[in-house]
């Protein structure tokens, strides 16, 4: 098996049950500036912490990274550089407006019965399909989405990189996700498949949790439609977190649940500036 299918698995269940949790590891991408002047650069980095934004566990794995540009179109990242406890990502942003950078991915994890041996499965769908053989009993399987991004403003802001792709579970922000100062009121929706989520739980932890000692975790709720009114109470880097259904759970499915389980993450990266 594909040791990175192994990584990306590992990472969905961090994700997943990190959703709400006021000290799990905690998987983020932070940019080292979110407005930047003239036509430059801006470095991502990537890892899985405790500490938000600190250092001090796993890089992340950061194949794969897309980049929105402002003008719409998403292409794919140049290539990370991975550390022992941090990735990083260099990114010339060519166009003057707000790109979104992203990194989605899917995995499963799962479980067959051939004779009386029950196996067990994490990796890409595709292989799992491959895997299985004919004659597998009791197939079952976990399907994890899962969203990690930030967004990044050069010049001037932008809508063009914030539409929904309308896959998964997705944050829209209705206030510009570069345009935010604390003790404003912050405005989001969630979709997932592109509909409104209504009372889907979420979170937002600032930075700097090893300085305070508590993650003074945020919790809050969308309504009906699927929106969040909220004010980001001082100016820090933010890390917002949800998942879909609220509270999944850890590891594969029970040999007793159903066939197919779906689960979906959400995590961002947002900066409030000072008022």
């Amino acid at each position: 098996m594909d040791n990175s299918f192994i990584k990306h698995g590992v990472l969905g269940l961090i994700l997943l049950a990190s959703a709400g949790a006021a000290s799990a590891h905690r998987p983020w991408m932070l940019p080292t500036s979110t407005i930047v002047e003239d036509k430059g650069w801006v470095t991502i980095d990537g890892a899985v912490s405790e500490g938000l934004f600190d250092v001090d566990h796993m890089p992340l794995r950061m194949d794969g990274v897309t980049v929105t540009a402002p003008d719409g179109t998403t292409a794919p990242a140049p290539a990370a550089v991975m550390g022992k406890m941090r990735s990083s990502i260099d990114l010339p942003l060519p166009q003057d407006g707000t790109y979104r950078i992203a990194l989605v991915s899917n995995n499963v994890m799962g479980s067959y019965k051939l004779g009386n041996e029950v196996k067990r499965f994490r990796g890409s769908e595709a292989d799992f399909a491959k895997q299985v053989p004919a004659g597998a009993l009791d197939v079952r399987k976990t399907l994890t989405h899962q969203r990690i991004e930030t967004f990044v403003t050069a010049n001037k802001t932008s809508e063009g990189a914030l539409k929904p792709t309308n896959t998964g579970l997705e944050m829209v922000p209705l206030t510009h996700p570069n345009d935010l100062r604390a003790n404003e009121t912050m405005r989001v929706r969630f979709l997932l498949d592109g509909k409104p989520l209504p009372n889907l739980p979420f979170s937002l932890v600032p930075g700097g949790v090893r300085y305070r000692g508590v993650a003074n975790e945020i919790r809050l709720t969308t309504d009906a439609k699927g929106e969040a009114s909220f004010k980001l109470p001082a100016a820090n880097m933010y890390w917002m977190n949800a998942a879909y259904p609220p509270n999944p759970g850890k590891g594969p499915a029970p040999d007793n649940g159903p066939a197919e389980t779906k689960r979906y993450a959400y995590t961002a990266t947002l900066e409030a500036l000072p008022e």
